[in-house]
């Protein structure tokens, strides 16, 4: 009775859940399952699925999924006598016979709702479906599971909350020389805060002596206000736009950073935290949500919506070099608990009762 994994949704270049459900694969080994995806995984027993069906092709893909989902793997479960399907996102064919457990990983959509956004509706509507019909629920922090529980109603007994973890061997402490720029990771919509991040930089007393550096993608929709923020403020010419930094170089634009400042309003986990403090760079994050999970006491926690608190600690970080070195080696200590093996093994009890 073989365990199928959904791993339709693969990217060709990994992000959170491709990442995730990867480093997931050799714990779930010994449970001997069949995986289904358009990918090349040759060390695991594969089932071929459209390779129409991922974030890569837009919309569409996403589409093309949920119809997949909904239509065809019933009849793939069937066909190959499954007992259980693990799908690493929330998604499952609803209504049907197959027995199904999904892991969630954050509910932002309902908390800042798009108008006319896909992501919201599909947040509404399907997935509540999908967890009332589970036989169980994987949840990436406490704070999700919480979230899960609040929003649909769903008792948690049914919840398992296992965290996430850091590329321990790519995130290192590089020992490099610290540049006068706090650095924020991610991208730029609204609920990540970052017209309070300029705002606060601002109103540091010798701006003029540091840099504010924001690595991810570059957003038509807010970029362009945030640019129009720092001239507005004076401080273009120290507000660094990077877009996407390749993963390869990421590790070396932490390690030199003064300070991670991450002040997101809500974050199922948070990983860019776990990434700085591997990096033995110092930490400033919101006190809600997931981030205290992660960073625990190894980070300077602020009220995010607090511009004057998130200043406050960046003048801590430039004025303190006792504060920085202690968060630095707390850091340190604190993402070594962190691993995939514990991510892996725990999953693997979670599936293993069902199975």
């Amino acid at each position: 009775m073989p365990l199928l994994t959904n791993l339709s949704f693969l990217l060709t270049k990994p992000t959170g859940t491709t990442t995730y459900a990867l480093n997931l694969l050799p714990h779930l080994q010994k449970l001997e399952p069949i995986l289904l995806t358009s990918q090349s995984l040759p060390d695991y027993n594969c089932y071929q699925t459209p390779p129409n069906l991922t974030s890569e092709q837009g919309l569409k893909g996403h589409l093309n999924r949920l119809l997949w989902t909904q239509f065809q793997l019933p009849k793939i479960y069937q066909n190959l006598k499954s007992q259980l399907l693990f799908s690493p996102i929330p998604e499952a064919p609803l209504y049907t016979n197959c027995r199904f457990i999904v892991t969630a990983f954050d509910m932002i959509p309902l908390r800042f709702p798009k108008r006319l956004s896909p992501l919201t509706t599909y947040h509404k509507y399907y997935t509540p479906e999908v967890f009332k019909q589970a036989e169980h629920i994987i949840c990436i922090s406490e704070s999700t599971a919480n979230d899960i529980t609040q929003f649909y109603q769903i008792p948690s007994n049914k919840i398992t909350s296992i965290a996430l973890a850091g590329d321990n061997s790519h995130f290192q402490f590089l020992n490099l020389p610290t540049r006068n720029y706090f650095l924020y990771i991610g991208r730029q919509d609204p609920y990540k805060n970052l017209p309070r991040l300029i705002s606060a930089f601002s109103a540091l007393p010798n701006r003029n002596d540091y840099e504010l550096w924001l690595a991810g993608p570059y957003d038509k929709r807010y970029s362009p206000l945030l640019e129009i923020q720092t001239q507005e403020l004076g401080i273009n010419h120290l507000v660094k736009f990077l877009n996407y930094v390749p993963y390869n170089e990421l590790p070396i634009i932490i390690n030199q950073a003064i300070a991670l400042v991450f002040p997101s309003l809500w974050e199922g986990f948070g990983l860019p935290v776990l990434e700085a403090m591997a990096c033995g760079t110092p930490v400033i994050t919101s006190n809600i949500s997931s981030l205290p999970e992660v960073a625990g006491d190894a980070a300077i926690l602020i009220n995010p919506y607090n511009i004057e608190e998130i200043t406050a600690a960046m003048k801590i970080i430039i004025n303190d070099s006792e504060t920085r070195k202690q968060l630095s080696e707390k850091g340190l200590k604190r993402a070594n608990q962190f691993t995939w093996e514990k991510t892996g093994l725990a999953t693997v009890e979670v599936l293993k009762k069902y199975l």
